[in-house]
């Protein structure tokens, strides 16, 4: 009856075993650089591209027509002796007119003022318009009239 397990057999189960052993986390090791170098080249792709691109855009601002259309387009500029139309959408613009409650300011809707303009009368409206529980203002308990000035 022939032995299932020899000596020989054993010790090549053992070489094989520590071989692996050996082996394994240096191959590990090596697929998982593997896997990092290629996520690290798709980027460095994505990074020569995005320069490419940004490049190009910096080319494209020394001609004087690219730069004249974009003042025209961010900054809404117009050339002299043209005339600017600012179109409203009709949806947005409410068929009744507005209420009269008294002078119209920079601040009702559609505007034409420059942002700054709108800034500056919006401060100029605040410092007019009367603040409820001021000196100013009539305290309650006093007969309806208002306080005195501070200070003097």
């Amino acid at each position: 009856m022939p032995r299932l397990f020899t000596v020989r057999t054993m010790v090549f189960s053992c070489v094989l075993l520590l071989a692996f052993v050996l082996v394994y986390p240096t191959l590990h090791a090596y697929l998982e650089q593997r896997v990092e170098v290629d996520q690290l080249r798709a980027e460095v792709e994505a990074a020569r591209e995005r320069n490419e691109n940004l490049e190009a855009d910096l080319r494209r601002w020394d001609d004087p027509a690219y730069v004249t259309a974009q003042a025209r387009e961010r900054l809404s500029f117009v050339l002299p002796g043209e005339k600017a139309f600012r179109v409203v959408d009709p949806e947005t613009v409410p068929d009744t007119p507005p209420a009269d409650d008294g002078p119209a300011t920079a601040l009702d809707a559609g505007s034409t003022l420059p942002w700054y303009a709108n800034v500056w009368e919006s401060v100029e409206v605040a410092g007019e318009t009367p603040v409820p529980g001021s000196e100013d203002a009539a305290t309650p308990g006093d007969n309806g009239t208002p306080a005195p000035p501070a200070g003097g």
